[in-house]
């Protein structure tokens, strides 16, 4: 198979760096990574969906990678709806009117506002670890003492503190996260270091942190974006064909399995929880991953 094409797209805000697999013609899948990592995420999984005929599309998101911000006046917001807003961005920008949706962690997240504010966009969807949907109004409810616990970064990161040592050793930080969220993943330090070349992009920082204030109520948000946050206040309940992923040794998130989120989809969902594998589902678990897409590009 060829190797994927890096290219790019542009939106009203941004400039977005892309990678593309497969036949032009072929069914559009958008594949969205997470915090803190990058496009490589999907490095086994692309070229299996390629393989099945699929167009793949896989975005670095803002602050990652050769992605930038085209005017200095844009906020660097890290809120889910500028996320997710992108996401439609770059459909738009591609000319894609429909496509399966696939994401874990804010990827996930990206995945799911598309799916729940502009679902005749979506022709399905995989989540990994379920709703991603923030409920910012009940942000600042505390959770189980061992939950709490795990969300230490987000904390470390709305003080000075925090920014200060993403600004200082940002690879440090982000590859302690790897180690604690996929406890059982034993990734050596060239598939880090590929990943971690995205986290130089000159507004990672600025968008890391302030994704993780506003989503406590802690930063305002994008003013051009306050209309799509105040509709995922609303908490959309998602009604596109659905795959939940969750990885059972994940370090973050507790396992759900068939009854997690259950009220928050309105659709057919299905779920498949995958022995050890923890939160990067994609690069843990490309085959099983790319199965779920591969299922609903059936449906579709």
């Amino acid at each position: 198979m060829t190797s994927p094409q890096l290219r790019h797209a542009s939106t009203d805000v941004l400039d977005i760096a892309y990678l593309e697999y497969g036949d032009a013609a072929g069914t559009p899948v958008l594949l969205m990574h997470g915090f803190p990592y990058d496009v490589h995420a999907y490095a086994e999984v692309a070229p299996l969906l390629a393989a099945q005929g699929c167009r793949v599309i896989v975005p670095y998101l803002r602050g990652y990678g050769p992605t930038r911000f085209l005017h200095e006046a844009t906020p660097r917001s890290g809120e889910q709806a500028a996320i997710g807003a992108d996401l439609i961005g770059l459909m738009d920008a591609l000319y894609i009117q429909r496509a399966v949706l696939a994401g874990y962690d804010w990827g996930g997240r990206a995945a799911c506002v598309a799916a729940g504010l502009w679902p005749e966009r979506c022709a399905g969807l995989v989540t990994a670890n379920g709703y991603a949907i923030q409920n910012i109004a009940r942000a600042m409810e505390p959770a189980r003492p061992e939950i709490e616990q795990r969300l230490w970064y987000q904390y470390y990161f709305h003080n000075q503190r925090g920014h200060d040592a993403l600004v200082k050793d940002r690879r440090a930080v982000c590859r302690l996260l790897w180690q604690l969220w996929s406890p059982t993943w034993a990734f050596d330090d060239a598939t880090f270091g590929r990943s971690a070349q995205a986290f130089d992009n000159p507004d990672f920082v600025e968008v890391v942190i302030h994704s993780y204030k506003h989503r406590f109520g802690l930063a305002p948000g994008d003013p051009a974006l306050a209309s799509v946050e105040a509709r995922l206040a609303l908490q959309p309940k998602i009604a596109v064909p659905t795959v939940v992923l969750e990885g059972a040794a994940n370090g973050i998130h507790d396992v759900g399995g068939p009854a997690k989120d259950a009220g928050l989809f309105a659709g057919p969902r299905e779920s498949r929880v995958i022995a050890g594998v923890g939160h990067n589902v994609p690069q843990e678990a490309p085959r099983e991953f790319a199965e779920a897409v591969l299922t609903l590009v059936q449906r579709a």
